[in-house]
C-alpha cells in the first residue's frame, strides 16, 4: 500500500537548503513508492508544530514524519507537543528505535525520545534530527510497516 506522507523538520537552526534529515526522509519515502504530500521546516515551537500537523491534515497525509526536537535540550518540544495530540501512542516504536540506535551509537541512544502515535487518521513519527537516525528509523522500522499501520487506522 502506498501512503501519502508529509515531512516536517523541527529546527531553530536549519532551513530547507541545509536539511539533510528531511531530504533522507523524502527521498526514502519516494523511493519506496510513497507520495510526498508536503514538506516544511518549522521552528521547534509548539504552535509551529501544531501548525505543521494541520498542514499535513489539509494536504491529505496519512503519515506524518517529524525530524528534530526529540532530544533533551531546553528547546526540544516536539515530543511533548505531539504526545498531547496522540489518540494512541506506539511505545514500541521508540523502544525499538533506541535498541537499534544503541547498536550503532552506543549509550547516547538513551537521550533520544523518538516516539510515534496516531492522530485523526494519521500515523505520526517523531525522529531525531540526524540524517543517520532518520535513515535508521525509516529503513528498519517505518517503511516495513507503513502500509500496514495506515491500513490498521481504517479498521
Amino acid at each position: 500500500m502506498h501512503v501519502s506522507a508529509f515531512v516536517v523538520t523541527c529546527s531553530d537552526s536549519r532551513d530547507a537548503a541545509r536539511d539533510g534529515s528531511g531530504k533522507v526522509l523524502r527521498d526514502g519515502l519516494e523511493s519506496a513508492g510513497h507520495n510526498i504530500a508536503g514538506y516544511v521546516v518549522v521552528k521547534d515551537d509548539p504552535e509551529a508544530i501544531r501548525g505543521a500537523v494541520a498542514a499535513a491534515q489539509a494536504a491529505g497525509a496519512r503519515a506524518l514524519l517529524f525530524t528534530g526536537g526529540t532530544g533533551i535540550g531546553r528547546r526540544d518540544t516536539t515530543v511533548e507537543t505531539l504526545r498531547a495530540l496522540f489518540e494512541k501512542e506506539l511505545p514500541g516504536f521508540g523502544e525499538l528505535f533506541r535498541m537499534l540506535s544503541y547498536r550503532q551509537i552506543g549509550s547516547a541512544a538513551m537521550m533520544s525520545r523518538a516516539t510515534a502515535g496516531t492522530y485523526q487518521g494519521m500515523i505520526i513519527f517523531a525522529l531525531p534530527g540526524s540524517p543517520q537516525a532518520a535513515r535508521l528509523a525509516l529503513d528498519a522500522l517505518i517503511l516495513p510497516e507503513l502500509g500496514h499501520a495506515v491500513r490498521e487506522l481504517t479498521r
